[in-house]
């Protein structure tokens, strides 16, 4: 799991007590939904009304707005209004004040990828539905990641990411059980001959990898090797090897001064002209323009 990256959006509270409504927007990230306690009714995306119960996961798609509703009093739940949503260093608090709630929920909006290159989650079309148990303690690093963004200090970023990282591994190893269609885009976990080719691939993207290399690294004929390889990926191993390439070579030209023949070097191009075709190809400009227009300030959501 070394090989996993976590980048997170947002955490939320959400609050809802008897007899209310919380209805969410949208934000271009997947968002993992745990129900600390209580039961109630989620919509998502305008869809059908679904139970919620405690220890309760569900990961929504990125762009997908979702609705919480719990029944009590007198006719439909009352919506809580936006004046109850609160902003408390880097968290966003939604609760109705003097009410006690039913509904106890954590939402964090993240992106993930594997090996730089894979976006776990990105590419949902459906939510993930999965249910937990008090055992496997999601609550409890849930809780923390909102104290640490609470706490402020030192490493606060990287601390969260961790903590969150841990609940997406639970479901990762669930994944590997499972039969469900979704799990299909994990299917790498399960294939260790592949993960150890892409593991080479990771860590020394700028080496002078070839299908073959990589087939005998995997264990497999160049034949065998390809078809698994892009049957989990859907690109062939050259084009993802590519994409590891340039955000290599981004990160070098963002985090350091080595010169673009280093960064290219660094990325394995022997040549500085092939190296900028393919970085303009990938980022719409010439290494040394990237690299400026980042020190501006202009360019993280790139890396």
């Amino acid at each position: 799991m070394q090989a996993l990256d976590i980048d997170v959006i947002a955490l939320i509270e959400v609050l809802v007590p008897h007899g209310h409504r919380v209805e969410m927007g949208t934000i271009d990230a997947p968002g993992i939904h745990y129900n600390l306690s209580g039961v109630g009714r989620i919509s998502i995306n305008g869809g059908p009304k679904m139970p919620l119960t405690p220890h309760l996961v569900i990961i929504v798609p990125p762009n997908t707005p979702f609705a919480i509703e719990v029944d009590g009093g007198s006719g439909p739940p009352k919506l809580i209004s936006r004046n109850c949503w609160t902003h408390q260093d880097g968290i966003l608090r939604v609760a109705v004040p003097n009410e006690q709630p039913e509904i106890v929920q954590i939402c964090g909006y993240f992106n993930a990828f594997f090996g730089q290159s894979v976006r776990l989650f990105g590419e949902l079309r459906e939510p993930v539905i999965e249910q937990f148990e008090p055992a496997d303690k999601i609550d409890l690093k849930l809780r923390e990641a909102m104290d640490e963004l609470l706490q402020q200090e030192v490493g606060v970023g990287a601390m969260t990411a961790s903590l969150l990282k841990q609940i997406i591994v639970s479901l990762l190893r669930r994944s590997l059980k499972s039969s469900q269609r979704w799990f299909e885009r994990f299917s790498i976990l399960a294939d260790r001959q592949i993960t150890r080719a892409f593991a080479d691939m990771v860590a020394r993207p700028g080496a002078p990898h070839s299908v073959q290399s990589l087939a005998h690294t995997a264990g497999l004929s160049r034949s065998a090797f390809m078809a698994r390889f892009s049957d989990i990926f859907g690109q062939s191993p050259m084009v993802i090897l590519r994409d590891l390439r340039m955000r290599r070579a981004a990160i070098n030209l963002t985090t350091t001064t080595m010169s673009v023949d280093v960064v290219a070097q660094n990325a394995g191009y022997k040549s500085r002209s092939s190296f900028v075709r393919a970085f303009r190809k990938a980022y719409e400009r010439d290494p040394s323009d990237y690299r400026q227009i980042a020190k501006d300030g202009e360019i993280q959501k790139d890396i």
